[in-house]
């Protein structure tokens, strides 16, 4: 078990429905006890889970604002974690991932792996893309999911190295979140997690995962509420960090990456489209 008075969680909620309460089962028997749900749904029944701080802004602030949030209210324990809802935590996990934090003093943030609910790995450990991976993961992932451009996109490196983890579920330092801002909160949904752990390479730290480490991802529950928003919102995110994050000669590139996030864009909210 998890000295509780070493990790808190945070659970950012969006109309999660009764996910929510598994995942905070699964983070209890983990050792987790000092538990905050961040409710942007405003829908969250917090009778259903005893000895946990619920947050109600009464506004969606996003997932990396209520993040923040989440933290600022939580116990100053060394180290956190940050959920989705829609989580379920296998035994050990937080375990896994504490020790590995505690073994490695240079490492900042560390991830588990996560699998979908019907047992299939989830890519959620990524690298910072070149210029013409991004490009090439933009054009043909949509289409050709299974192309060598998006595996090398959402794989570790040959040595095992990654540079970002999947924002569904991670731990990090608490010391570190804050030195370096918590999640930029210009970000409303996706790619905050990959800025994050962009910033957090920038401070000297690195980024890690647990292949033993296990967490099951019930993905989408909270995105099949508003898919066209979501949709907007993580294309749009992209392009931020495009933006923010571009140094050198890839500024000269920027505006190139842009326009075929924005026609990516364009070709999923057609695809949405509801027909007659």
């Amino acid at each position: 078990m998890t000295n509780p008075n070493d990790v808190a969680a945070v659970i950012v909620e969006y109309q999660s429905g009764g996910s929510v309460v598994g995942c905070c089962a699964s983070l209890r028997r983990n050792g987790v006890s000092d538990i905050v749900v961040v409710d942007n749904g405003d829908d969250f029944d917090e009778t259903s889970v005893s000895g946990i701080t619920v947050l109600r802004p009464r506004v969606n602030l996003g997932y990396g604002r209520g993040a923040n949030r989440g933290v600022a209210a939580c116990q100053r324990h060394p180290y956190l974690i940050i959920s989705n809802p829609d989580v379920v935590v296998h035994d050990g996990a937080v375990r896994a991932l504490r020790q590995c934090l505690e073994d490695a003093p240079h490492i900042g943030v560390v991830g588990p792996s996560i699998v979908t609910s019907t047992g299939e790995t989830y890519p959620s450990v990524r690298v910072f893309p070149s210029v013409i991976l991004a490009g090439l993961h933009a054009i043909c992932g949509s289409w050709w999911p299974g192309n060598p451009w998006t595996r090398a996109y959402r794989s570790p490196r040959r040595d095992g190295s990654v540079d970002w983890v999947s924002g569904a579920f991670f731990m990090i330092r608490r010391e570190l979140f804050e030195g370096i801002g918590g999640f930029d909160e210009k970000y409303f949904m996706f790619a905050e997690d990959m800025d994050l752990c962009w910033r957090v390479a920038r401070s000297g730290s690195s980024v890690a995962w647990v292949p033993s480490a296990t967490v099951t991802h019930v993905e989408g529950v909270s995105r099949a509420a508003a898919p066209r928003e979501m949709t907007i919102a993580h294309h749009r995110s992209a392009m931020r960090f495009e933006v923010t994050t571009a140094r050198g000669l890839r500024r000269l590139t920027t505006p190139v990456a842009v326009g075929l996030l924005w026609c990516r864009m364009q070709g999923a909210l057609i695809r949405r489209r509801p027909r007659n």
